[in-house]
């Protein structure tokens, strides 16, 4: 593959224009659809093969890295590589950031303050009857049980299972 060398005076490189970047989080987002269009384990060749442009194998690699990371995927050695399944959908990766946010802020009582009179009436009222439904352990378990609620707040998950190899 050849690799650009510089640039020219229209601000693409030489071998073409240069391709708008994606906004954070997007190429995670398109990956989870990806390797969740697989119906079953996949890897990384497979998943660069049926991203929409032209991405690095290397660069694939680091983004499923990352969502192993956040456990948002988990993977399994094969031979000489691994391959990877999602641990969630791309609602579940959604909330997985939502909470990270959280957890980074010291007032966590004031950004959820700030949220929720954010929120539409519609999606408070859907928040209300979504909190009351993890209360009463009858949608997705108390606080949800699809392996995203690992903040301090919850003590019950010890599970290291999932921690990136060193």
């Amino acid at each position: 593959m050849n690799r650009p060398t510089g640039t020219d005076d229209d601000g693409g490189t030489r071998e073409g224009p240069r391709l708008p970047r994606r906004a954070q989080g997007q190429l995670e987002s398109q990956v989870l659809t990806v390797l969740s269009s697989a119906g079953g384990p996949a890897t990384a060749g497979w998943v660069q093969e049926h991203l929409d442009g032209d991405l690095a194998y290397t660069t694939v690699i680091t983004i499923l890295s990352r969502l192993y990371a956040k456990k948002a995927v988990t993977r399994t050695r094969k031979g000489r590589s691994y391959v990877w399944t999602p641990a969630s959908d791309e609602a579940g990766l959604a909330a997985l950031r939502m909470r990270r946010v959280l957890d980074g802020e010291r007032d966590r009582e004031a950004v959820l303050a700030r949220f929720v009179s954010a929120l539409s009436p519609g999606d408070e009222a859907r928040l209300r009857e979504l909190l009351s439904r993890a209360a009463e352990g009858t949608e997705e378990g108390p606080a949800g049980t699809d392996g995203l609620h690992d903040g301090p707040d919850d003590p019950g998950d010890t599970d290291d299972s999932a921690a990136p190899e060193g």
